[in-house]
């Protein structure tokens, strides 16, 4: 018999390189029967067997046998009686507890008979193609109710993907509910052995989506909670489910497909074993395709550049351009995860370049693994993990970074096989301590995540010609995820932007703003009277508090909406709390002259507004703005004059007679002012916060809807501070609103064009006021009717009068063209001119 020794083992990747779709589809009608049957088809093919279960005898039968051939041990009956009611099945665990049996105590404790103890594992990490998959359908289940699941995939006997379909035609979200019908009714019932999927797929043939179990049952809270007493951020978590795509971002939506690559046992398995990071919070977070694809390439940039001995050059390293708000954060920590993971690697060190960063950045990777970021106060805390062989991943900034490089010259650190992951690498790394760094490591890999790279375009000055773009500074591109890829997949919102003429008052409505050269023009106390004038009589239009206040929902039960022969539509009204907003300003001064004229205003009026500000000495401000930076604001306020430190005491002091805190400018006071004012700001107890270049990038806030803007920004300082905006929140949500007070068409233009392509405008921006009223035609041809149009075709169709006779598919229809309404309504509310265009006011949709 001939052996072979292995030379390399190439690692198939997860997701697909390109994926060319069927060219064939079903033109006949398909039933969902018909739809079912054909996904079991293509599993069979792709190797996945079907089992003939239908009933929990048989499920927990076929469970005892993968658990048998997974771990090579045969139970006794006594052995798997207690292993499987006091593990598997425990009574005192629910979805969060047996999910952490598969996602982190996948090896549990048996206690043989014989006397001996033995690991069991319930899914293999390690050798991840030693699972078993196998799929089953029509499995039925009483519970509140009688159920029938449709498709589910079990992986060593274990329930942990389920398939829901709907007909070709019929929503998806059809889909999605009805697995929330089923963890009310009956995933607990038996044995609860339901409660073990990990990931729901769900799908109309056409159009296919994926979510982990507790995007679920954020949703089922958010259900059973009212909305200004829930403080989930997965409000309407329909929103947070995903399409699976191919690596170059290219949704991959049909069944058939979906089916050939996400349930190609080699990914589903990596996604269930390696892809998914279950929180210290018991969130259960299922990766993104882009996210997956940008681990693997640094992972596999590793493990080349090290067989090939390429450490401490370029070539080892690269970047991930994953546009502002698709999740870098969580990529990078899984890629720092799994990197510790190859035996030669000592270190990985996460290196953000601000300190404020460094404060946010812990708590987030603190949130995926307690413990698995050893963050550091000084640089000795850091010299300290460094010598620590248990310390693997760090999380530091590249001050302290090179602080320590300069008191340490001939470390041993600087032999050791080290991954530098630098977090949104932009303008920082390209100085001396950038130099510094890979001059004293040898042995080093470095990666840098931004969601906005340096090209030439908009490079920056500097005196190494070798140190201008991204890529000279980390080397090749790995992966690329930009704006437009984002918004195309929900995964972040378009903007909507105001130009606000701050020059003439009585045409601030209607005009653009006129170019404003001189510093005596932007600080002239008319024109700042005027500014926060119009903030305060458009802050609820704009962050959809009072005057927004409610949110209408169409019921889905069509049943309930004709009552007495008359349409009624059931409204669950409430109060919305709304969102909060940011104040960009281009200077200290201008910030102090803004403070003051709020606090005036509010005075003399009935608003009750909560604002604060936070500003420090700027180390660089010779560099200048037209590079597109957002100059560094350091947390240290010893750099300030004497006027501008006694105002932001003053501030702070408002701050604190307002929440009964105790903050000043004091080096480490500062720093605590700045995490309590983060908390609030994401908590909504901010309404407007004014800053000069802090809060502009390296926070997120799913509640914070608006950025006001007297600042010149441009390229990529501009889409950072416009990205503060646009992460999703709920479906009242739907764009991030900029209202600026200087003409920033030019330079937003260039930016979107530089970040997403030329033709990224009609993506990420939305329309005009005209096109949402009266109707458009988008860039491939298709009509979308106006909010009038709408309206018009409601009156016609629908009358309201007593004893309208009403069908069924009259129903359906009024239902769909009021979404359709509202949803319209939603967007335009927002525009300055639709006040007194409404047609129909709030009350006529209290029927």
């Amino acid at each position: 018999m001939t052996s072979y020794n292995i030379v390399a083992e190439t690692n198939i990747s997860t997701v697909v390189s390109e994926y060319i779709p069927e060219k064939t589809r079903r033109k006949e009608y398909q039933s969902e029967a018909e739809l079912e049957q054909e996904l079991i088809e293509n599993l069979g093919s792709q190797g996945i067997p079907y089992l003939n279960i239908h009933n929990e005898k048989d499920l927990i039968f076929n469970l005892r046998e993968q658990l048998e051939k997974l771990n090579k041990y045969q139970f006794t009956d006594n052995e798997w009686n207690w292993f499987f009611s006091h593990v598997i099945s425990n009574p005192n665990n629910g979805i969060r507890e047996k999910t952490r049996l598969i996602q982190q105590d996948n090896i549990q404790t048996l206690n043989c008979e014989d006397g001996s103890i033995r690991n069991i594992r319930l899914i293999d990490k390690k050798n991840v193609q030693s699972n078993y998959v196998q799929v089953i359908n029509q499995y039925e289940v009483e519970g509140t109710y009688k159920n029938r699941y449709d498709v589910t995939l079990l992986v060593n006997g274990l329930p942990m993907v389920h398939i829901e379909l709907k007909r070709r035609g019929v929503a998806i979200r059809e889909a999605f509910n009805q697995i929330n019908r089923y963890q009310r009714d009956s995933f607990w019932a038996d044995s609860g052995l339901y409660e073990y999927v990990q990931i729901f797929v769900i799908s109309n043939g056409t159009n296919t989506k994926y979510y982990s179990n507790t995007t679920r049952d954020a949703h089922i809270k958010d259900m059973n909670k009212a909305s200004n007493q829930s403080k989930q951020k997965t409000s309407n978590s329909f929103k947070f489910t995903s399409y699976w795509a191919d690596a170059k971002n290219k949704t991959i939506p049909d069944l058939v497909d979906f089916t050939r690559t996400f349930f190609s046992k080699h990914t589903l398995l990596n996604v269930l074993t390696k892809y998914c990071v279950f929180t210290c919070d018991e969130i259960l977070m299922v990766m993104r395709p882009y996210q997956i694809v940008a681990t693997e390439r640094i992972l596999n940039r590793i493990l080349i550049t090290s067989n090939y001995h390429k450490e401490g050059t370029l070539e080892a390293g690269g970047y991930i351009w994953h546009t502002t708000g698709s999740g870098k954060t969580l990529t990078s920590f899984k890629t720092a995860q799994l990197a510790t993971e190859f035996a030669d690697v000592a270190k990985v060190l996460f290196v953000v370049d601000r300190k404020d960063l460094d404060y946010q950045t812990m708590k987030e990777y603190d949130k995926f693994q307690k413990g698995a970021a050893n963050g550091n106060t000084s640089t000795r805390v850091l010299q300290r993990q460094l010598e620590d062989e248990q310390s693997r991943i760090i999380v530091t900034t590249i001050q302290k970074l090179s602080t320590f490089i300069s008191k340490n010259k001939n470390h041993p650190v600087y032999q050791k096989h080290v991954v530098l992951i630098f977090d949104e690498c932009h303008r920082s790394q390209f100085g001396e301590m950038h130099t510094r760094i890979i001059k004293n490591f040898k042995k080093y890999h470095i990666f840098g995540f931004t969601g906005t790279p340096i090209f030439a375009q908009n490079s920056i000055g500097g005196k190494n010609p070798n140190l201008k773009t991204t890529s000279q500074a980390f080397g090749e591109r790995l992966h690329t995820y930009t704006i437009v890829d984002a918004i195309n997949d929900d995964n972040v919102l378009p903007f909507r932007i105001d130009y606000i003429n701050t020059m003439k008052k009585k045409e601030i409505s209607d005009q653009k703003v006129q170019a404003i050269d001189t510093k005596k023009a932007i600080q002239d106390p008319q024109r700042i009277h005027d500014v926060v004038e119009y903030i305060l009589e458009h802050f609820d239009q704009k962050t959809r508090r009072r005057g927004q206040s409610y949110e209408y929902k169409v019921l889905e039960n069509v049943k309930e909406v004709a009552k007495n022969k008359r349409i009624k539509e059931q409204k669950k009204t409430h109060r919305l709390s709304g969102f909060n907003s940011i104040f960009a300003i281009e200077s200290i001064p201008l910030l102090m002259r803004y403070y003051d004229e709020f606090k005036k205003q509010m005075e003399t009026s009935r608003r009750d507004l909560t604002i604060a500000t936070i500003f420090s000495f700027n180390p660089n401000e010779e560099q200048p703005e037209s590079d597109g930076n957002l100059p560094d604001e350091s947390m240290d306020t010893n750099g300030l004059d004497k006027p501008s430190r006694d105002f932001l005491e003053a501030a702070i002091d408002d701050y604190n007679k307002k929440f009964h805190t105790q903050y000043n400018t004091s080096s480490e006071e500062f720093q605590n002012y700045y995490k309590d004012l983060s908390l609030r700001m994401k908590n909504r107890e901010i309404d407007i916060l004014l800053v000069v270049n802090m809060f502009l990038t390296g926070f997120d806030a799913t509640t914070l809807n608006t950025l006001w803007v007297d600042k010149n920004l441009r390229m990529h300082g501009l889409i950072q501070a416009f990205s503060r905006t646009n992460r999703i929140l709920n479906s009242v949500k739907t764009y991030g609103n900029i209202v600026c007070f200087r003409d920033l068409e030019k330079e937003t233009e260039e930016a979107i064009a530089l970040f997403g392509d030329r033709e990224a405008d009609s993506v990420v921006l939305l329309k005009s006021f005209k096109d949402y009223y009266n109707g458009y035609t988008d860039e491939k041809g298709r009509y979308h009717k106006g909010y009038k149009e709408l309206i018009e075709e409601l009156t016609s169709q629908f009358s309201l009068t007593e004893g309208a006779p009403i069908t069924d598919q009259d129903k359906k229809n009024f239902i769909s063209l009021f979404g359709s309404i509202l949803r319209a309504r939603n967007i335009l509310s927002s525009f300055d001119e639709f006040a007194g265009q409404e047609i129909l006011s709030k009350f006529d949709f209290i029927i």
